[in-house]
């Protein structure tokens, strides 16, 4: 079973925020300090590093070229702001704007911060201060609301180190989940599956069918009036297709992401997938009193599951992707569970992310039929036709 039950960016509203961070980061620069970089960033063979692919590149040199997009994301993110707060319009590499200026001052700030106080990790990143907002948040805000009970804390840093309540180890959470769901026989029968429902998203809903087929193949369609909107994963690279704009490949944490999400018999490889389980703590998801088990992994960030206590269900899972400043969360939540085939999935899920959430509710699931292989057949870049229906 796909333990997810979801699609990887999938959507209009995903789609248009790439391109917005595509833009801006067609013009990141900064001025002197080099962040940390990633052995495939200092590996001569390896993929481009930022300096080489865009202009004006100072403070993010040697950076892989492929986590710029997503860094420029998490700026905006952190800040609450948009490209023309730092960038001339259509002019990107300039530096006519103070705001860029500043940006890059307080990016070698937040380096140092970290090398000098936490051995080079990142502890503070731009949302340690921002939260949101343009300006540094210096004053505590009000309290909103009673604090909520058994809140687990954020990941990242010291000050996550929660106290382990006793209770059942992530190892036997995961095992028990597999159960729920069916077993692992039941599970790893599956070799194919289609679903049809709606996606709704900033007040709008559309048609959307999901196409999976094993080995880790997988490939959603968004109806939309001018032509489908696709995502795509076929095993080994990935990519994301809307009408009237070039193909658009995944890199980084999109690609790691999409393959988790083609993978139908994910509940059974979590164990493998991860160096290390431990369980952090409880919190309540929705009405839903939940564990919280994270799942290291060798050189990529860990993921949190978050398993219903009474059912041994999944009823979240966030996932973080790398960039430059920090990670970038996604956060899905699955409900409406319901039998196919001696499998429980979700009918239901919510995927959300800094820039934008959205919602599928599946109607139809058919397992094990016959997937057509040319649906996952990669377009060429320049090729606009829509997927063969």
């Amino acid at each position: 079973m796909n333990a997810k039950g979801a699609i990887v960016l999938p959507t209009v509203g995903f789609l248009a925020l790439s391109g917005f961070v595509m833009l801006a980061a067609k013009a990141q620069s900064g001025v002197g300090g080099t962040p940390p970089t990633t052995q495939a960033a200092t590996n001569s063979t390896g993929p481009k590093k930022a300096e080489e692919q865009f202009k004006n590149i100072q403070v993010l040199k040697g950076v892989p070229a492929d986590e710029i997009f997503p860094t420029m994301q998490f700026i905006t993110a952190s800040l609450g702001v948009e490209c023309e707060f730092c960038h001339v319009h259509n002019a990107f590499e300039k530096d006519d704007k103070k705001n860029k200026q500043t940006a890059r001052k307080m990016m070698e700030m937040m380096f140092a911060i970290n090398k000098d106080n936490f051995e080079g990790h990142r502890e503070v990143t731009c949302n340690s201060c921002h939260r949101g907002n343009a300006v540094p948040q210096a004053i505590p805000a009000v309290m909103p609301e009673e604090p909520k009970e058994a809140e687990s804390k954020p990941m990242g840093g010291a000050a996550s180190e929660a106290k382990e309540d006793a209770g059942p180890s992530g190892e036997q959470l995961i095992d028990k989940y597999v159960h729920a769901v069916g077993g692992a026989a039941a599970i790893d029968r599956v070799t194919s599956r289609v679903m049809k429902g709606t996606i709704d998203f900033g007040g709008k809903s559309l048609p959307i069918d999901i196409y999976s087929k094993e080995p880790d193949e997988r490939i959603s369609f968004t109806r939309m009036p001018e032509g489908d909107s696709v995502t795509a994963f076929n095993g080994h690279e990935g990519w994301l297709g809307t009408p009237g704009r070039p193909l658009r490949e995944m890199h980084g944490g999109d690609l790691d992401g999409a393959s988790m999400d083609a993978d139908l018999h994910l509940a059974t490889h979590l164990k493998t997938m991860f160096s290390e389980v431990r369980v952090r703590g409880t919190e309540k998801v929705d009405d839903r009193q939940t564990y919280v088990v994270v799942g290291q992994r060798e050189g990529k960030p860990p993921i949190q599951l978050y398993f219903d206590q009474q059912s041994g269900l999944l009823v979240r899972l966030v996932r973080f992707g790398e960039t430059a400043l920090g990670w970038l969360p996604t956060e899905i939540d699955y409900a409406d569970y319901r039998d196919t085939s001696g499998v429980k999935i979700p009918f239901r899920w919510t995927l959300a992310r800094p820039g934008g959430r959205f919602t599928i509710q599946v109607s139809d699931v058919k397992q094990n039929v016959p997937v057509d292989e040319g649906k996952f057949a990669k377009p060429a870049a320049d090729e606009q036709k829509g997927p063969a229906k």
